[in-house]
């Protein structure tokens, strides 16, 4: 019994063309160079709004708008220690007033303080995912012990973010599935133009006792080789050109950005699409030749 992809002498000259002469590996290769780039895109943006969603939309921001000073800070810590007591906070961080003068500087300056100008505290506090669900308890409970505080929901402003997040997934995974079509397509006009080409030498074959499945055999084992190497020549490409833009993506510096990289588990899945794009070539080129051949003769 031969191997799938190993052709006896009588066989390749069946096949006359060479396997790498025609268009069709290079075709195959554009076609996965851009199934690569489309599903890596969908998977940074996945594992993106998994960190959003995850990390950032249960916490929440509380700030002490409070002109007097002391007044201020004494509802800040009455603030902190309320939120500390209540059940599903995890954390409560307060920002520190550097921090804080460095989010207001490109608009007041860095002379706020000298001028008088009254800038509030800030408070960041992490929730469990039933306390977030709970927000206006926890809500009452701060303004209750701090009149001048103003809870402000990350989530709430996430929201149009990951909505945004979660379309762009959508349509990388349909750009994905067209360019599988794509590929399927270009296989069945392969098949088909070598069909027409090869028609005299099938008759041959029949008359000799070979099966339609024995002749799809001659075909897909060609189609298979075509696809892998091509295949293996889009996704190689489309890596360099992945690594580039992580480059050029982390030297921008922006956390939002940097969340929206590739995990181990995305790079196995990318390492994956050659071998199963050879596999649907396959069969594609077996069930497209046993169909024409049972329609020809």
């Amino acid at each position: 019994m031969s191997l799938p992809f190993a052709a006896s002498p009588a066989e390749r000259r069946l096949l006359t063309e060479g396997r790498l002469s025609g268009p069709m590996p290079w075709v195959i290769a554009i076609m996965m160079f851009l199934t690569v780039l489309a599903a890596a895109g969908g998977l940074a943006l996945n594992h993106a709004a998994s960190n959003v969603t995850g990390s950032i939309a249960q916490r929440i921001t509380v700030q002490i708008v409070e002109a007097n000073p002391d007044l201020r800070e004494a509802q800040t810590r009455a603030a902190m220690a309320a939120l500390g007591d209540m059940e599903g906070v995890t954390e409560v961080v307060r920002v520190s007033d550097e921090e804080i003068d460095a989010l207001i500087e490109p608009w007041i300056g860095a002379a706020g303080d000298e001028e008088g100008i009254p800038v509030p505290t800030m408070i960041d506090a992490a929730l469990t995912e039933a306390a977030h669900n709970d927000l206006e308890r926890i809500e009452a409970a701060v303004v209750d012990a701090a009149p001048a505080a103003r809870v402000d929901d990350h989530a709430q402003f996430l929201a149009p973010l990951a909505g945004l997040i979660g379309s762009l997934t959508w349509l990388a995974f349909a750009l994905v599935l067209l360019t599988a079509s794509a590929l399927a397509a270009s296989v069945i006009l392969a098949v088909r133009a070598a069909l027409n080409t090869h028609r005299s030498t099938i008759e041959v074959l029949h008359l000799m006792g070979a099966t339609d499945v024995q002749i799809a055999r001659l075909f897909q084992r060609r189609i298979a080789l075509d696809a892998l190497f091509g295949g293996l020549v889009g996704f190689l490409v489309a890596v360099v050109v992945l690594l580039l833009l992580g480059q050029r993506i982390g030297a921008v510096g922006s956390e939002l950005l940097g969340s929206a990289t590739l995990p181990l588990s995305a790079w196995i899945i990318l390492a994956l699409l050659p071998l199963a794009g050879a596999a649907v070539s396959t069969l594609v080129a077996r069930y497209t030749v046993i169909g024409v051949l049972k329609k020809l003769l």
